[in-house]
């Protein structure tokens, strides 16, 4: 052992002559405790958010979505999908048929988002998250179905007991040169059946109604254009190597998106409240580290005998200096190790009973998510490292620059 860690552990270790200053070192202990136990958990709980957020929007959205760069829609023939379901990788093509359009149900009505999928939409495993309930098909090419999000349901009170209840679905037609006296002229018209509900997310649940591709198609004629093509992975494929090979194949006309690029905004929105939440907790225990400076400060001035000693038998100051930052060291890794297994109690409690609800009713989770991720402790590491060299340093500075010759 160092002869500079054998001092520093010997002042840790030892009890101070003057009280205040045992107080401060345990106050800052607790200090660096209770911030580095707090970023742990509050990381752990906006990693459980994001992860949360991702498996919502993998029960509707797809693995990965092939959409025009420019405008809303785009050609395909039978050959363009056989040539993507070639692709090594790839499981599942979906057709896509999405536009706005005027839902009524018996009287009630709100401007909803239709979903035109071909039949094997839900073979890519959607609503594995949340509920669903009803009939999983979409009917048959005679009597259509629909697939409906609960807060649509709600708005237009529909109730799937009820025997021929359809919902009808109003879409504007292209304008014509001329104008036409007949307002039946002006849009397109279809009723479909409901036959179940989902609710997997607010944002989903609120909007859409899912139809079958036929459906759609003749509704909105649409013809062989088509607004998105939904790609479901192998189960033994990497989704970011089938993503560019996806691209490769498509060229530059195409963009390929995954699950986070659909949503890139909102996950940016995510990690930025997390990076900022970050910044105030570690401020938190930057002002309570503050106690490491004033506790090393007390004791630089209480061991100004020892330190006249050391000087007098040949130490030098940066030697001095390195007694005083191992010193405020081993009071900042005691806090850490205290707080980080604070932290992994607290996560681990959360995430096996569940002690902090989320306060609303919800389809998916009910308390809190959470999940450690090992980078996010790497971070509090580096800032409790950096905050305690800033910390300790004056304190060292000042010890070091004790005169031995007027101390003695």
């Amino acid at each position: 052992m160092e002869i500079t860690s054998f001092i520093a552990g010997r002042y840790f270790r030892s009890k101070k002559k003057r009280n205040f200053i045992t107080v401060l070192s345990i106050i800052s202990i607790i200090g660096v405790a209770v911030s580095t136990a707090a970023l742990v958990a509050v990381m752990s709980v906006f990693n459980g958010l994001e992860d949360l957020i991702r498996s919502l929007f993998a029960s509707f959205d797809a693995e990965l979505k092939i959409e025009a760069v420019q405008g809303k829609s785009f050609e395909v023939s039978p050959d363009w999908i056989v040539k993507i379901q070639s692709v090594e990788g790839v499981e599942i093509v979906t057709e896509v048929i999405e536009d706005n359009a005027l839902l009524d149900y018996r009287g009630n009505q709100m401007v909803g988002r239709i979903k035109g999928v071909s039949e094997n939409f839900l073979d890519q495993g959607r609503f594995s998250k949340g509920y669903f309930w009803g009939d999983t098909t979409l009917g048959t090419a005679e009597r259509p179905g629909a697939i409906i999000g609960r807060g649509v349901g709600f708005l237009l009170s529909i109730n799937l007991d009820e025997i021929n209840s359809v919902v009808r679905v109003y879409y504007p037609k292209a304008p014509r040169s001329a104008a036409s006296l007949d307002p039946n002229q002006l849009y397109a018209s279809a009723s479909v059946e409901p036959r179940a509900f989902f609710s997997v997310e607010q944002q989903f649940d609120n909007q859409y109604l899912i139809v079958p591709l036929d459906f759609a198609k003749g509704l909105l004629n649409y013809g062989n254009r088509r607004t998105a093509l939904e790609v479901k992975v192998s189960d033994n494929a990497s989704i970011g190597s089938v993503q560019e090979s996806l691209k490769e194949v498509l060229g530059d006309q195409f963009s390929v998106k995954n699950a986070d690029e659909q949503h890139a905004t909102l996950i940016r929105t995510v990690k930025l409240e997390k990076f900022f939440v970050f910044l105030t907790l570690t401020f938190i225990l930057a002002i309570a580290s503050f106690n490491i400076f004033f506790s090393l400060s007390m004791l630089a001035i209480e061991k100004k005998k020892d330190i006249a000693i050391l000087k007098s038998m040949g130490a030098r100051d940066q030697m001095v200096r390195m007694i005083f930052l191992k010193q405020g060291g081993m009071i900042a890794f005691s806090g850490a190790i205290i707080g980080l297994i604070l932290g992994f109690a607290l996560v681990w409690a959360q995430d096996q009973f569940g002690l902090v609800s989320l306060g609303i009713s919800s389809a998916v989770v009910d308390a809190y998510p959470v999940r450690l991720d090992y980078l996010d402790l790497v971070w509090i590491a580096v800032s409790v490292i950096t905050i305690t060299l800033f910390a300790s340093w004056r304190p060292a500075w000042i010890a070091s620059k004790v005169n031995p010759i007027t101390e003695i």
